[in-house]
């Protein structure tokens, strides 16, 4: 025949040949289709959204209890303020403290206290502070009445490497302390 097969069992005849038969390769017979191939592809989105649905369950179900120290969590304001080497002042209300820990510590304040009180205060806690305008305030804002980042590293009952604090006064009675002690 002209395409190199004989007309009854499909080898090639004996002068010529097909040359993907030449090759090695079969033709597919009668059309067949490679069920196998085509099966993979088509479970490939299945097996996928399977997964993704398994993932899903083990977040929602699972355990929410920190084990690793990332998430916020309260802490006693006298923590928070003796890690970076402060007291807690007299007159504090409305204080809310949190600490963050995984590869630095960050503890955070927010409180009220006695406007009349502020700069006895720092000058207790932080003799070497610098005053407004000195330098480590120029991450203050300009609302801020006092604010300042000290480097405290290696002072005495000390943990923090750095603090910050920023002072807002709220009116003649009450100012409102924003504190941040952290090891970064």
């Amino acid at each position: 025949m002209a395409n190199g097969r004989s007309g009854t069992d499909g080898r090639p005849e004996a002068g010529g040949g097909v040359a993907g038969e030449a090759a090695g390769r079969a033709a597919p017979a009668g059309g067949r289709t490679r069920w196998g191939v085509v099966a993979a592809i088509l479970a490939l989105p299945v097996f996928l959204v399977a997964g993704l649905l398994a993932l899903i369950a083990v977040w929602a179900l699972g355990d929410d209890a920190e084990t690793d120290g990332t998430r916020l969590r309260n802490v006693d304001c006298a923590e928070a303020l003796a890690f970076g080497g402060a007291g807690l002042p007299a007159g504090v209300r409305d204080a809310r403290c949190t600490v963050q820990s995984w590869l630095d510590t960050n503890y955070q304040a927010d409180f009220r206290m006695p406007r009349a009180g502020v700069d006895a205060w720092l000058k207790d806690a932080y003799p070497g502070a610098p005053g407004p305008g000195g330098p480590g305030t120029a991450t203050c804002g300009q609302d801020a009445a006092r604010c300042f980042q000290l480097d405290v590293t290696g002072r005495p009952g000390t943990e923090a490497y750095y603090v910050h604090v920023s002072v807002t006064y709220e009116n003649a009675e009450t100012a409102r302390v924003r504190y941040s002690a952290f090891t970064t």
